[in-house]
């Protein structure tokens, strides 16, 4: 096919492009290919590096070309990771001869009526080619629990240290693997229901990995708890009840460590967020409000800890000193205090993981209004709607090379420069369903789309 075609077709296109599971095509001899020499090539775990969702010191493109498309069966919004010259991902393959699917804006809570056995899989692709290295079944067996009709049974993204690579399905259970794809424990814990209500959610909270302890955020209505694990044989080190802290929650935790703190795991939730000492499991600080469904992941910038919610009475984003101890919640009227370095009720980050990137933080509702503080001191910078009003967005923004890019999940992409003022470089129309969020490695974006992994870079 002529190369203009090729990338006409990519910009319309209503399905995926015709490639058997498993195979990958290179669209173009002469795209560049990356270089894994650099640690910022590693994209590890959701968000990237310490979840922070950007990567600089590389050149990465405003408008692009594909480098190669890969397609992965079944349905998945787990985002891909990198560690050297390879990508993982993870999916879930139903035996159902339709297996449904909605993505948009609306409120219903209708869950996928799932009655037939599917496969939990992990791949591994060449990151350069697209090639299929590895793939393994995980699990095989009917979902434990519902899922809403916008997810999937494989929300959960991996994660790496470059030694082992780890899965979490929730109710289907813990993996952990070699780099080389070879099984080396599992465990099962349980149903994990946050199906709760007559809402088929789903689970959707990623692990987290630092200092050879695995970290899982289980947050069902009737047994909420946050547990560690040892990665090199899965024995439970610690395992500390949520029952009064969080009823609910959809977010990853987040591992902070360095500086004058000690290390903790931090976990958004309703009614409360609270911090965990690593070690131990002990409760560091907890803080009270906000909205009651969260999802957004808590990161770190610059000295704070900042965390978002929404849905509910109000939708706020708190940056926190990590010195924090205690009840830091605020009182009423107050926007900040010892602890609490500033916040905004009206931040509106419901799904999205706000992103920090060059003093800036930028925010979206699910519907696109985009609003850009100054993350140390809170002040609004601007706000600013991507798309018609219609848009809907679930991925989170990532950044490198000064560009913040936006992933709508009819899939374009917005690439937006970095800074206090709103200046949009481009549109990037790929005209495939997006949800998860793209992973930056070597100066290339991997967008994994409803049914493929996408490798974009320089035009």
């Amino acid at each position: 096919m002529h190369r203009r075609n090729l990338l006409a077709s990519l910009s319309i296109a209503a399905g995926e492009l015709a490639l058997n599971p498993g195979s990958a095509r290179s669209l173009f001899a002469a795209s560049p290919a990356p270089d894994a020499s650099s640690t910022e090539s590693n994209w590890p775990a959701f968000r990237g590096p310490g979840a922070i969702g950007f990567a600089d010191g590389f050149s990465l493109p405003t408008t692009w070309q594909v480098i190669w498309q890969s397609q992965v069966p079944g349905l998945g919004h787990s985002s891909p990771i990198v560690w050297g010259d390879f990508l993982y991902v993870a999916t879930a393959v139903s035996e159902a001869a339709n297996v449904p699917l909605r993505l948009g804006l609306f409120g219903d809570r209708e869950a996928a009526e799932e009655v037939d056995p599917q496969a939990w899989k992990v791949f591994c692709f060449d990151k350069r080619s697209g090639v299929q290295v590895w793939e393994h079944t995980a699990h095989h067996a009917v979902a434990k629990t519902q899922r809403h009709l916008k997810a999937t049974q494989a929300n959960t993204t991996m994660v790496t240290d470059g030694k082992c690579l780890v899965a979490f399905f929730g109710s289907e259970g813990l993996f952990c693997y070699s780099m080389d794809g070879r099984l080396l424990w599992s465990k099962d814990l349980g149903t994990i229901n946050v199906s709760k209500y007559g809402v088929g959610w789903g689970y959707a909270s990623s692990p987290a990995l630092h200092d050879g302890k695995i970290v899982l955020q289980c947050d069902a209505p009737d047994n909420s708890f946050l547990a560690a694990f040892d990665v090199s044989d899965g024995r439970e080190l610690w395992r500390t009840s949520r029952r009064g802290v969080c009823e609910r929650s959809w977010a990853s935790p987040y591992i902070h460590y360095g500086g004058n703190a000690p290390t903790q795991v931090v976990a958004n939730g309703w009614p409360y967020i609270a911090s965990y000492d690593l070690e131990s499991g002990h409760e560091v600080w907890r803080l009270q409000g906000g909205g009651d469904n969260p999802a957004p992941t808590p990161f770190s910038a610059d000295g704070l800890i900042y965390v978002a919610n929404g849905h509910g009475a109000v939708a706020p984003v708190w940056a926190i000193h990590p010195e924090a101890t205690g009840d830091i919640s605020l009182a009423e009227g107050e926007t900040a205090n010892r602890y609490v370095e500033w916040s905004e009720v009206r931040n509106g980050a419901y799904i999205v993981t706000p992103l920090v990137y060059r003093d800036c933080l930028y925010s979206s509702t699910n519907n696109g209004i985009l609003k850009c503080y100054d993350a140390k001191s809170g002040e609004l910078h601007y706000t600013k709607r991507l798309g018609s009003g219609t848009t809907a967005l679930s991925a989170s923004p990532v950044a490198g090379d000064g560009k913040v890019y936006w992933t709508t999940e009819d899939g374009s992409v917005y690439v937006v420069e970095a800074g206090p003022e709103y200046r949009e470089l481009a549109v990037n129309t790929l005209g495939l369903e997006v949800m998860a969020t793209p992973a930056i490695s070597a100066g290339v974006l991997f967008i994994r789309t409803r049914s493929s992994i996408i490798a974009v870079g320089h035009a």
